[in-house]
């Protein structure tokens, strides 16, 4: 609709000359009508929980009772995700819900890409201190940048970096296994600081002594978090696996030991291929999840062999 007959519509339905308004989700944009006290949201399943939630505040704005109804096609199965979505919309009923909204619809949707360096989180679990650090990270890497003979990316690498993995794998903790929302969100975060296998090995007992034997999404979610402190030591910035081989790329595209490294790949023969965008190819059939997971936790262990322990360098 064009701006002036949309105005006008919306104008003659708030004094009161219409009864009926039928309209799109534009209305979720802030609309403030008192005297609507029902509304019905048709194939509700196709929108998302902010969304729905949006769109059910527009009634009820009075002292007047309001409804909200969710219709949906007949004999239309739904998806998980549709149905706790709908599950939660009947939960949230109470004035200020919308931080346990976002819990619900990070859990839902998840929660990016938690064993990389982009973030991402429950602001009660990681709060301000994450927030706080990523903006410190920034602004020290912007200053490198400006000052004259200041480090810079292509130097010796921070320590506070972490390796990006990719491995065609489920990589979160089921509700199934662990209910509580919260205490998931803390063991995520506790999971991604993990710094050497000792700690991992120690996390995971204690997860089987908390909650009983190990859940597969929770076995692929650790054995990914071992496959990321394999790739950090090594030096290894991005490891993606595929059903025909894995693929490396280096921190700042260096190896610590070129030299090492130009010998196993000799040994290795044509499995092995240092591409032009320097990334390093490793050919090997891996058909499924747990043959990925195996395959690049030996991989990563291999590279990482090949740098010198601190002593030995020197």
């Amino acid at each position: 609709m064009a701006p002036g007959a949309l105005d006008k519509i919306m104008n003659a339905f708030y004094d009161g000359k219409y009864d009926v308004l039928l309209s799109t989700t534009i209305i979720e944009s802030g609309i403030d009508i008192p005297t609507a006290n029902t509304m019905i949201i048709d194939r509700s399943h196709l929108f998302g929980l902010s969304q729905l939630y949006q769109l059910r505040g527009r009634v009820g704005r009075s002292k007047t009772r309001a409804y909200a109804y969710f219709t949906l096609p007949h004999h239309r199965l739904l998806s998980k995700n549709a149905e706790r979505r709908l599950e939660v919309m009947q939960q949230l009923d109470s004035l200020g819900a919308g931080f346990q909204l976002a819990s619900h619809d990070m859990d839902i949707r998840g929660f990016g890409n938690l064993l990389g360096e982009e973030q991402s989180g429950h602001i009660k679990e990681v709060g301000i201190e994450l927030y706080q650090s990523m903006l410190e990270e920034a602004v020290a890497e912007l200053r490198r940048k400006r000052i004259p003979g200041a480090r810079h990316d292509t130097d010796e690498p921070l320590d506070d970096w972490s390796p990006q993995i990719n491995l065609g794998t489920s990589v979160f903790i089921p509700e199934s296994y662990i209910e509580d929302l919260s205490l998931r969100l803390s063991l995520y975060r506790r999971a991604a600081a993990l710094k050497d296998e000792a700690a991992l090995e120690s996390f995971a007992a204690e997860l089987v002594d908390r909650f009983g034997p190990l859940a597969p999404e929770v076995e692929h979610f650790l054995s990914t978090i071992r496959v990321k402190i394999i790739c950090k030591q090594g030096c290894i910035a991005r490891l993606d696996a595929g059903p025909k081989g894995i693929v490396l790329a280096f921190r700042h595209n260096k190896f610590p030991a070129p030299e090492a490294l130009l010998a196993h790949m000799t040994r290795q023969g044509s499995r092995m291929k240092l591409r032009a965008d320097q990334t390093l190819f490793i050919a090997q059939e891996l058909p499924d999840e747990t043959a990925r997971l195996e395959g690049a936790a030996t991989i990563a262990r291999e590279i990482a062999g090949l740098i010198p322990a601190p002593e030995e360098a020197a």
